[in-house]
C-alpha cells in the first residue's frame, strides 16, 4: 500500500503539473548563416568611354635640366600675365599695340639682339679669317721658339679640351632632348581629337546612358526571383533544423506521460482494491479480537490465577486494533471520472507525430507556394523612380550646340595637327643634323688635340713629329671652319624655337599651373562668346571656370555644376524603400499552418481531462500513510500466545491450564488467518523503477503549442532571406551612384581633360622641347671659345721654320760661298 500510496502522489504531481508546464522554451535564436552569403552582381556598363587616361610624366634624370631651363625663363621673362594684351589679342587683333607687345616681350627682345649680334658677327669673322688664310697672314705657325711656348701650349690645350668636353655634353643633351620632343609630339597630337571626342558626349549623351542604368534593375529582379524558386526548400529545413532539438524533447515527454498515466490509473485500482479488502478483513477481525479479549480477561481474573495472570490481564486488554483503515478517504470517486484511462494510444501518437514533424520541410514548401507567388508579382514591378532616372534629368537648350562645336573643333583643327606633326619632323631633322655639326667640331678637336700631342711626344723623329703635328693643326682648323659655317644656323634654330617654346612656357603654363588663366577665363569680357563655357552651355548663369574646375576634381555631380540642384535629385529616383515595404509585407503575412500538426489526439485530451477532473489531487495521502505506518493490531499476538501457554504450565488447575492453552492456539490462528493478510496489503506490491513523485510533470503542448516558437523562426529566417534579396538592390542602388555620379553624369573628363592638356602640352613637349633649344644655344656659344682655343693651339702643333743668319755662329761660316766680282784688266 506504500508503494501505491508513492504512485498515487506521482500521478497528483502529473496532473497538477500539466498547467504549468504549458510554457514554452525561448525561441533559437538565428544568426543567418544558413542561407549563406548573397552573391556578387556584375552589372554592364552604362557610360560611354568618354574617360581619359591622367597623364603624368615619370621622374627622370632630365628632371635637373628641365627645372634649369624653367629658371632661365623666370629670368627672362619678369613680367606678369598680360591680360590686357590677350584680351585684345582674342577681341580685337587690331587693337593690339606693338610697343605694348615690345615692352611685355622686353626679355626675349633682349635675347633677339643677343643672337642677331651673334649672327652677324660670328659669320663676319668667319669670313674675315678665311680671307686672312688666303693670305697667309693669320691662323699659321709659331715662327721662334722660346721658354714660355710649352706653358702657353698646355694651357691652350687644357682650355681647348675643357670647351670640347663642354660642346659635348651639351650636343648629347641635345641629341636627347631632340628625341625627346619628337616622340612626345606624336601622342601629344593625337590626344587633341581624343580629348574632344571625350567632351563631346559630355551633356547630350546622359539621358540615354541614365535609360541603360534603369534597365539594369532587371538583374537584381532576376537574382531574386532566382532565388524565390527555392526558398521554400531552405526556409523548411533550416525552421526543422533549430526545433528538432526542442521537438524530440517533447516526444520524449510525450512518450514518458503515456507510460506514467498507465501506472497512475493502474496503481489507483489497485489500492482501491486493497483498501476495500482491508476494511472487509477489519471488520471480521474486530469482532474475532472482541470475542478472544472477553474469554482472555473471564480466564485471568478467576481466583485460581496467580500474579503472572495480573501481568497479562493489561496485554489482553489491549487485543483491539491500532490501524483504523475507516478513518482513510475513499478513491472510488476518482476512480469513477477515472474510469477507461488511458484511453490513447501514446506511443503511437509520438511516432505519428515524429514523421509529422519529418515531414514540416515539405509542409513549409506547399504552404509557401501562393506567398512566393505574390512575392514574385511584387519583385516584378519596377519603382516609379527607376522609370523616371532618365526622363527626369534635365535637358540643356545648348547640347547639341556643345556637341557641335566640338566636333566642328576636332575636325577643323586636324589640318592644324598635321601641320604639326609636319613641322615637328622639319625641326627634328634639321636638329639632328645641327647637332652632327657640333658633334662634328667635338670630333676634330678631340682628332686635333689627339694627333697634336702625339707630334709634339715624338720630336725624336722629325720628318714624323711634323707630318703629326701638321696633320692636328689641319683637324683644329676643319672644326673651325665647320664652326664658323653654321654658326647661322645653329642660332636661327635655337633662337626660333627658345621664341616658341619660352613664350608657352612663360604665357601659358606658369599661368595655366598658377591658376591666372582661369582667372583670366572667368573676368567678364575677357573670352569672345564663342569661347565663354556659359555661353556654350546656355546657362542663363554665368558659370566660374576656375569653380567647375575645381568641382570637377573633386567629382561633383554634373547637374552640381551646372546648377541643376532644384530640377534634378538622383536620391529621389533612386528611392525605393515603397517598393521593399511591399516585399517585406507580402513575406510577413505569410502565417504557417499548423491545425493539423496537433501532438495529442481527442482520446488523449479525454484522458488528460479526465485525470485533471478526477480529484486525484484531493486525495488525504497523509491520511493514508498514518494509517498503513501503525500496526494492525495495538498487541503483539505472537508474543501474548507464548506467554499464555507459559501460563497454562504454571497453573495447578488442569482446566485453566487447558482453556489458556486453547486460547493461545485461537491467537496463532487469527494472527495467521486475518492479521498477516493486512499486513501483507499494507506493505503491497513493489511500485515499477522508475515512477517517482514528480514524473511527468514536465508536458510541452506539441507542434501546436510550438506554434509561436515555429513562427519565431520562420519570422527569423524570413527577416535574413529578406535582408539577403534586399542586399542585391542595395548592390545596384550603389552600383548606380557610382556610375552616375563617377562615371556617366560627372564633369570629370573636363577636369581630366584639363589636367591632361596642361601635362602634355607643358611637361611633355614644352619640358623637353625648351631643353632642347637651350642645349642647343649652350653648344652655339661655347663654339666661339672653341674657334678661339683650336685656331692658337693649331699654332703650337705646326713645325717651326728657322731662318739663316749671316751673324750665325762659325759653324755656319764655314758654308759661306763668297759672291763673284768682275775682274779689272
Amino acid at each position: 500500500l506504500s508503494t501505491l500510496l508513492e504512485t498515487l502522489r506521482a500521478c497528483c504531481g502529473l496532473s497538477l503539473g500539466l498547467a504549468p508546464s504549458l510554457l514554452l522554451p525561448p525561441p533559437v535564436a538565428t544568426d543567418c548563416t544558413s542561407l549563406g552569403p548573397s552573391e556578387r552582381l556584375a552589372f554592364s556598363p552604362a557610360a560611354r568611354t568618354r574617360w581619359l587616361a591622367p597623364q603624368v610624366r615619370a621622374p627622370g634624370p632630365l628632371d635637373p635640366l628641365y627645372g634649369m631651363v624653367r629658371h632661365f625663363l623666370s629670368l627672362v621673362q619678369l613680367n606678369p600675365f598680360p591680360s590686357e594684351l590677350v584680351r585684345a589679342l582674342l577681341n580685337e587683333p587690331s587693337s593690339l599695340k606693338v610697343d605694348e607687345v615690345v615692352r611685355y616681350e622686353a626679355g626675349y627682345v633682349g635675347c633677339a639682339v643677343t643672337a642677331g649680334l651673334y649672327l652677324v658677327a660670328v659669320p663676319t669673322t668667319g669670313l674675315c679669317f678665311c680671307c686672312c688664310r688666303c693670305r697667309r697672314r693669320c691662323g699659321g705657325r709659331v715662327k721662334t721658339e722660346h721658354k714660355a711656348m710649352a706653358c702657353e701650349r698646355g694651357t691652350l690645350m687644357a682650355f681647348l679640351l675643357l670647351t670640347t668636353i663642354m660642346l659635348l655634353a651639351g650636343v648629347a643633351c641635345a641629341f636627347v632632348t631632340n628625341q625627346r620632343t619628337h616622340e612626345q609630339m606624336g601622342p601629344s597630337v593625337e590626344a587633341v581629337p581624343e580629348t574632344l571626342r571625350s567632351l563631346r558626349g559630355l551633356v547630350s549623351d546622359v539621358p540615354g546612358e541614365l535609360e541603360a542604368v534603369a534597365k539594369q534593375f532587371s538583374v537584381p529582379q532576376e537574382q531574386v526571383l532566382k532565388e524565390l524558386d527555392g526558398i521554400g526548400e531552405s526556409i523548411g529545413p533550416t525552421i526543422h533544423s533549430q526545433l528538432r532539438s526542442t521537438m524530440y524533447s517533447v516526444l520524449a515527454s510525450v512518450h514518458s506521460l503515456g507510460q506514467a498515466l498507465q501506472v497512475c490509473t493502474d496503481q489507483l485500482r489497485a489500492l482501491n482494491s486493497c483498501l476495500v479488502e482491508l476494511q472487509e478483513g477489519q471488520q471480521q477481525l474486530v469482532l474475532a479480537l472482541e470475542k478472544h479479549r472477553d474469554r482472555l480477561l473471564a480466564l485471568l481474573q478467576q481466583p485460581g490465577c496467580g500474579q503472572d495472570c495480573t501481568d497479562t490481564q493489561d496485554r489482553a486488554q489491549a487485543l483491539e486494533l491500532d490501524a483504523d483503515f475507516t478513518q482513510v478517504p475513499p478513491v472510488g470517486n476518482v476512480l469513477h471520472h477515472l474510469k477507461g484511462v488511458p484511453e490513447a494510444k501514446f506511443s503511437n501518437m509520438v511516432q505519428e507525430e515524429n514523421t509529422t514533424f519529418n515531414s514540416l520541410p515539405f509542409l513549409v514548401a506547399m504552404q509557401m507556394e501562393l506567398v512566393i507567388k505574390d512575392l514574385k508579382e511584387a519583385v516584378a514591378q519596377k519603382p516609379e523612380g527607376m522609370g523616371t532616372l532618365a526622363e527626369a534629368f534635365p535637358e540643356l537648350e545648348a547640347a547639341p550646340r556643345w556637341s557641335r562645336a566640338l566636333e566642328e573643333l576636332e575636325e577643323n583643327s586636324r589640318p592644324y595637327l598635321q601641320e604639326v606633326q609636319r613641322y615637328e619632323t622639319y625641326r627634328w631633322t634639321v636638329g639632328c643634323v645641327l647637332c652632327s655639326v657640333v658633334l662634328l667640331v667635338v670630333a676634330c678637336n678631340l682628332l686635333g688635340l689627339s694627333l697634336g700631342i702625339w707630334g709634339l711626344s715624338a720630336r725624336e723623329d722629325p720628318s714624323q713629329s711634323e707630318a703629326k703635328g701638321e696633320a692636328g693643326a689641319r683637324f683644329l682648323m676643319v672644326g673651325v671652319g665647320f664652326s664658323f659655317l653654321f654658326a647661322a644656323p645653329l642660332i636661327l634654330l635655337v633662337f626660333l624655337t627658345f621664341l616658341v617654346g619660352g613664350n608657352v612656357q612663360t604665357l601659358v603654363c606658369r599661368s595655366w599651373e598658377s591658376g591666372e588663366l582661369y582667372q583670366f577665363a572667368d573676368t567678364p569680357g575677357n573670352l569672345p562668346p564663342s569661347l565663354n563655357l556659359s555661353h556654350l552651355l546656355g546657362m542663363r548663369k554665368n558659370v566660374s571656370v576656375l569653380l567647375t574646375y575645381q568641382q570637377c576634381r573633386e567629382g561633383a555631380a554634373l547637374w552640381k555644376v551646372l546648377q541643376l540642384d532644384d530640377s534634378y535629385n538622383l536620391e529621389k529616383h533612386l528611392d525605393i524603400s515603397q517598393y521593399t515595404h511591399n516585399l517585406q509585407q507580402n513575406l510577413q503575412n505569410f502565417k504557417p499552418n499548423v491545425q493539423n500538426l496537433e501532438l495529442l489526439s481527442p482520446e488523449a485530451h479525454r484522458d488528460l481531462e479526465a485525470l485533471q477532473n478526477s480529484g486525484l489531487e484531493k486525495v488525504h495521502y497523509q491520511a493514508f500513510l498514518v494509517q498503513i505506518q501503525r500496526p494492525v493490531v495495538k498487541t503483539d499476538l505472537e508474543q501474548l500466545a507464548q506467554e499464555l501457554e507459559g501460563l497454562a504450565q504454571a497453573q495447578g488447575n488442569s482446566s485453566l491450564g487447558q482453556q489458556l492453552r486453547m486460547e493461545a492456539h485461537g491467537l496463532r490462528d487469527l494472527y495467521r488467518e486475518k492479521v498477516v493478510p493486512q499486513q501483507n496489503l499494507v506493505g503491497g506490491p513493489s511500485c515499477p523503477e522508475g515512477v517517482r513523485p514528480g514524473a511527468g510533470a514536465s508536458w510541452p503542448p506539441g507542434l501546436l503549442g510550438l506554434l509561436p516558437a515555429w513562427t519565431s523562426s520562420f519570422l527569423q529566417e524570413s527577416a535574413c532571406f529578406l535582408s539577403r534579396e534586399l542586399s542585391y538592390f542595395s548592390q545596384y542602388l550603389a552600383w548606380v551612384r557610382e556610375e552616375v555620379t563617377q562615371r556617366i553624369a560627372t564633369c570629370q573628363p573636363l577636369s581630366a581633360a584639363l589636367d591632361n592638356g596642361r601635362v602634355i602640352l607643358c611637361d611633355m613637349v614644352a619640358d623637353p622641347w625648351n631643353a632642347f633649344w637651350f642645349c642647343l644655344a649652350w653648344c652655339t656659344f661655347f663654339l666661339i671659345p672653341s674657334i678661339i682655343f683650336a685656331v692658337k693651339t693649331s699654332k703650337y702643333f705646326r713645325p717651326i721654320r728657322k731662318r739663316l743668319s749671316s751673324t750665325s755662329s762659325e759653324e755656319t761660316q764655314l758654308f759661306h760661298i763668297p759672291r763673284v766680282t768682275s775682274l779689272k784688266l
